[in-house]
């Protein structure tokens, strides 16, 4: 059955784009920080060009040290819980993630690690978005770079194009937006891409969604959490 019109006015290029829904949170606990007013300004932009969104903050989504001994004896925290929820009501992700020498903050990490153990594991062929803002003149890209492995690992497909906002302490507007406007254009390019992979991926069945095994290595169950 073909699409039915729509009486909204989204737009993607000029066109309506069909559904696509983003859970969009920052990966900082702290409170004014510049990853949780660069995930604002991609949220902002998502909806701007059609999407909706689902935003949450890192505290939503804390929890313990993982200890599969908890995980047996008490199942899931709340937090890993909240995040399954969050990432399964969602075609895609995008976090906003500070550095912390030179890696992923733990907190992060370990969110990830719990929510691994859900079976069917929701990362597994989600699509993710990365970026960063940090006052360093690398702007967070090494923390990244750290973050890409887990989130590969368990088959999340993440956009090739992360973004990383050096100086971000001087880089942003009164309004929240950034202050160099080539580089505001870049952001929101990026976020109209990312939309239109997921939206692409989502909606029209030419889009291969099977998972490719790397260099024709098959899942160990005992090993991957790739399902």
């Amino acid at each position: 059955m073909p699409p039915q019109p729509r009486s909204d006015p989204l737009m993607s290029g000029g066109r309506l784009r069909e559904p696509v829904r983003f859970l969009v949170f920052s990966a900082s606990l702290r409170r004014d920080s510049l990853n949780t007013k660069l995930a604002g300004l991609a949220a902002a932009s998502i909806e701007a060009n059609g999407g909706d969104i689902a935003v949450a903050g890192m505290r939503d989504f804390d929890c313990p040290s993982y200890d599969l001994d908890v995980q047996n004896e008490e199942g899931f925290p709340p937090g890993a819980e909240e995040f399954r929820r969050r990432l399964e009501a969602c075609h895609g992700f995008v976090v906003a993630s500070p550095e912390y020498n030179a890696s992923m903050p733990g907190a992060l990490k370990n969110a990830i690690d719990w929510v691994s153990r859900f079976q069917p594991q929701p990362f597994n062929e989600r699509h993710g978005l990365l970026m960063s803002a940090s006052p360093s003149m690398s702007g967070g890209n090494r923390g990244l770079w750290a973050l890409r492995v887990p989130f590969e690992h368990l088959g999340a497909r993440l956009y090739p194009d992360m973004f990383s906002l050096a100086q971000a302490h001087k880089a942003f507007t009164a309004e929240g937006r950034i202050a160099d406007g080539q580089l505001q254009q870049r952001f929101d390019t990026n976020i109209i891409n990312f939309m239109d992979l997921v939206e692409a991926s989502t909606h029209y069945p030419c889009v291969k969604r099977a998972w490719v095994e790397y260099l024709g290595e098959h899942p160990e169950p005992a090993l991957d959490r790739v399902e």
